[in-house]
């Protein structure tokens, strides 16, 4: 390997044979990219058509709000279990059950005729397909050189940050054409084709049976219940005063038992069912801070941005769609923009250009009003796009490609865990900073708008003077009034959000500081260790 660790561009043309992709093994990762790409999108997918789903199984809106929580939780839980899984079975076989039990669970959504059935076969769907997620960033960063990941790094950002952003998009266009059944059929037969396609060309590694007769039952209980837990008091704790609901509060505690029981666990079994020792390599440790970071930030502002379309605009899920797509079109021309900038621009610059970015994009945010369309959202939703780019694919090499090869497995695990657990605190803190804010922002417009408000009583006389001969006017334009104020501090709320993001990607900008300069990309794979 010595003699390709200077790379230059006269030797592209005659690069050694263990510096060019085989088409065969190019062929087989990009099928595995689709079949990661429906596994993500497939958390997202649902959440634009929850009120079709809600009336087509009658359901109450809290039992359809598990349709999307029982996928993530089981996606949780299998993700990490990955690496291990990975080692025992292989990359073919493990890929090609999750890319089949994710099809075949798939068509059971679409048939469920009931809430009880969809929770189940979505909980199924969301654990099977896990194992594709991870197992395309190891597969990534093993089978592939060094001077080729500039390359896919971009593929696999890419397609981690598109699917969660585009999901609504998707989703609301299926549900609009045909109906909320085909979110789950439209997986059938890419499912089947990339189960085949996988069996056909896969061959990167060999599977290692014996690693299954020491499988770690109780760390893999342990690891359920830890982060089936967190995930549900992260999912459930906003809307029911945290720690005051019954069911939120046991949950906390079971994920408080299980977690001490885990790490005890992980850390004096044989064969740990998770490798936490990757950690002990300080850019993996600092890439995973910023892979959760970066989560909330993708799932975050892919649940702000359609909340505030349907709450204050009104927009239909095809609208919001519509809207959405701008930052799914801004990722797309980005990917081979920031696989150039890779081999030129030393990776910490591009992660503190992409989260400064991002948090620009959110700063224009801070000024939102209940006017804010398309066109205003335009250039936030660019900066959001150009920013989750550049933060998310030099953060993916930074983690991933300077540890040994026999620990990319387990490490992929636990960096795509990372991203999961993050999109979920994001989701949390959101929530309750726009609960809090807004009925916070509700006292203080209503100490503003009383009798002594030349503004507010002109603007009441008016509401009562329009709906003369249509019932009890005074209290009808006292009940339109309300909702102006109610909609108004709802607003104020989202831009405190947007504000509250924005400082925090600053901040966290200076966390590129820790990290150590990674190998550069023309280095061959020699360095990576």
């Amino acid at each position: 390997m010595a003699d390709t660790t200077t790379a230059s561009p006269s030797m592209m043309t005659g690069a050694p044979e263990s510096e060019r992709i085989q088409p065969k093994r190019l062929v087989a990762f990009i099928i595995m990219v689709f079949g990661m790409f429906m596994s993500i999108l497939d958390i997202q997918i649902v959440s634009a058509s929850l009120s079709e789903i809600q009336a087509g199984l009658s359901a109450s809106s809290t039992e359809v709000s598990w349709v999307q929580t029982a996928y993530l939780i089981a996606e949780v839980i299998a993700i990490p279990l990955s690496g291990f899984l990975s080692r025992a079975l292989g990359t073919r076989l493990l890929f090609a059950i999750s890319a089949f039990g994710f099809t075949a669970s798939s068509l059971l959504c679409g048939f469920a005729s009931s809430i009880e059935q969809m929770i189940l076969w979505r909980a199924l769907q969301g654990f099977l397909g896990a194992g594709m997620i991870p197992t395309v960033f190891a597969s990534a960063y093993t089978i592939f050189p060094r001077t080729k990941f500039h390359i896919v790094a971009p593929i696999i950002g890419l397609v981690a940050t598109l699917a969660p952003t585009v999901g609504p998009t998707v989703g609301g266009y299926i549900t609009d054409l045909m109906s909320w059944h085909w979110l789950f059929f439209i997986n059938i037969v890419p499912g089947v084709i990339i189960t085949a396609g996988v069996l056909a060309l896969v061959d990167f590694d060999q599977p290692n049976f014996a690693l299954l007769e020491r499988f770690d039952w109780w760390g893999l209980i342990f690891m359920g219940g830890f982060l089936g837990s967190l995930e549900y008091v992260l999912e459930e704790g906003p809307q029911y005063e945290w720690l005051q609901d019954t069911s939120v509060a046991v949950c906390a505690a079971i994920g408080f038992v299980s977690a001490v029981a885990f790490f005890w666990r992980v850390l004096t079994a044989e064969e740990p069912i998770v490798d936490l020792y990757a950690f002990s390599n300080r850019n993996f440790a600092v890439g995973c801070v910023l892979q959760f970071c970066i989560g909330i930030g993708l799932y975050g502002l892919t649940y702000v941005y359609p909340r505030y379309l349907a709450e204050v605009r009104g927009y239909s899920a095809l609208m919001i769609g519509e809207t959405m797509f701008v930052s799914g079109v801004t990722m797309f021309f980005m990917a081979p923009v920031v696989g150039r900038l890779m081999q030129k621009v030393d990776l910490r610059y591009i992660i503190a250009f992409g989260l400064v970015t991002f948090a620009l994009g959110s700063w224009q945010m801070t000024w939102i009003t209940r006017d804010y369309d398309f066109y205003e959202l335009l250039v936030p939703q660019i900066l959001r796009g150009i920013g989750m780019m550049c933060a998310m694919v030099p953060t993916n090499n930074i983690a991933l490609a300077t540890l040994p090869q026999d620990r990319v497995k387990n490490a992929s695990g636990l960096f795509n865990l990372m991203r999961n657990l993050g999109g979920a605190v994001g989701l949390a803190v959101i929530n309750e900073v726009l609960n809090d804010r807004t009925d916070l922002h509700i006292s203080r417009l209503h100490d503003r708008v009383t009798w002594g408000n030349t503004t507010a009583v002109e603007t009441l006389n008016m509401f009562t003077q329009r709906m003369q001969g249509m019932g009890d006017s005074a209290i009808m334009a006292m009940k339109q009034l309300s909702q102006i104020v109610h909609r108004q501090a709802a607003v104020m709320g989202y831009g405190d959000a947007f504000f509250m993001l924005s400082l925090f990607y600053v901040a966290l900008s200076l966390l590129v500081l820790f990290v150590n300069k990674p190998p550069s990309m023309t280095a061959s794979g020699g360095d990576a260790h």
